[in-house]
């Protein structure tokens, strides 16, 4: 549509318009004049408007789109998808989908409320804010033990020196070592009541499924961010620490020390990692004039840049308390992640049948250390 393409164009000016007054205050080393804040402001409120716009000219083009084939009657290409899942779950097959061969568990009796009324079709789940780091670390998929070699001048490297005509020059290099990444199993159980599932058109299965992969997902997070000993280290070996002069506070100063661990090599994709609550102390933070320090930058989630980069939260990291790691600044291409097996959740039908339940159980062997010291740093609270 050509009505849209003009919209998104616009947009995309708009978004270049931001980011145009955004880099000329951070060049400068400066906040916003009152003048480019209000002119920040309006750009980004017509920004949202040409995204309300663009996003109901997409969804009535999404429905126009839906073939027909997809449609029972009345039905939509949702409510068949809905209905088609349901049938799986309760007969373990249905039409285009492929038949897939602790203990509290979804029974009647613990989990009778989440049957919905006739009124209800979704089930509502607590929302985890959880950091792209899984996206952002380096991959590998190997079987076995996989050993990334890197080169060491810590203790020793080649010197380059003024010297005399005749005289022995004398021999120094670095050392090669290794960072060796293994495989920790983890996994989950859980279980479904038939009767349950008899008892709604809910796809409790699929909701199953789904929220397992979230516990996952959050689960592997917590173990790149925060580790565990003898197992996944993660982030928890960083070498580069900025410590804060307080306990639970934080400092301008300290935010700039932080970033300035990380050399500019890597500055391009860094990005600051901290809990929400870390952030908002951080929002309230404000320069001489008594503006805050925080900018505004539409294209950055939460809408907010610290010092330029996008800042991303996580329920899986700890508070400003005494001795945390409460940041971790840096590119994090810099983590290496290693998978003998990718994280696979699997409907088990037959095997509980006797127990008149379907069982769900999810599975991944991973490893992950940093790579690379000089891309990634830390702030730690200062200790008790």
């Amino acid at each position: 549509m050509k009505e849209l393409k003009a919209l998104m164009e616009k947009r995309n000016a708009k978004v270049d318009e931001l980011n145009e007054i955004k880099n000329k205050a951070v060049t400068e080393v400066r906040a916003f004049t009152e003048e480019e804040d209000a002119q920040f402001k309006a750009v980004e409120a017509e920004i949202r408007s040409l995204d309300g716009t663009i996003e109901q000219i997409k969804s009535t083009r999404d429905k126009l789109d839906v073939p027909a084939d997809t449609r029972t009657g009345d039905e939509s290409a949702e409510e068949a998808e809905i209905r088609a899942l349901a049938q799986y779950i309760r007969w373990g097959k249905a039409p285009g989908l492929v038949e897939t061969r602790e203990d509290t568990n979804f029974t009647p009796s613990a989990n009778g409320a989440i049957i919905p009324k006739t009124i209800a079709d979704r089930i509502v789940k607590k929302v985890y804010e959880i950091c792209p780091i899984l996206d952002k670390a380096s991959h590998y998929t190997v079987k076995g033990q996989l050993d990334l070699p890197y080169y060491d001048e810590s203790t020793s490297a080649i010197t380059v020196a003024y010297a005399d005509e005749f005289s022995t020059l004398a021999a120094n290099a670095g050392q090669f070592k290794k960072i060796s990444l293994n495989g920790f199993l983890a996994g989950a159980l859980t279980k479904v009541s038939r009767s349950l599932m008899n008892s709604s058109d809910v796809d409790l299965v699929s909701f199953v499924v789904d929220d397992m992969a979230m516990k996952i997902a959050r689960w592997l997070e917590k173990e790149l961010l925060i580790g565990t000993a003898s197992k996944i280290s993660g982030l928890s070996t960083c070498s580069q620490t900025v410590t804060a002069a307080a306990g639970s506070a934080v400092t301008m100063d300290e935010l700039i020390d932080l970033q300035d661990a990380i050399i500019d090599f890597y500055q391009a994709n860094a990005m600051w990692i901290m809990n929400r609550k870390t952030r908002t102390a951080i929002r309230k933070l404000k320069d001489a004039d008594g503006r805050y320090l925080l900018q505004n930058d539409v294209t950055s989630p939460f809408g907010k840049t610290l010092l330029g980069k996008p800042v991303y939260t996580s329920d899986n990291m700890p508070e400003m308390a005494a001795g945390k790691a409460a940041i971790f600044y840096g590119d994090f291409s810099g983590l290496a992640v290693k998978f003998a097996e990718e994280p696979t959740i699997q409907v088990l039908n037959e095997l509980y049948a006797t127990q008149h339940a379907v069982g769900a159980v999810g599975w991944l062997e991973v490893d992950a250390k940093i790579q690379v010291e000089q891309a990634i740093a830390q702030l730690k609270m200062k200790a008790a």
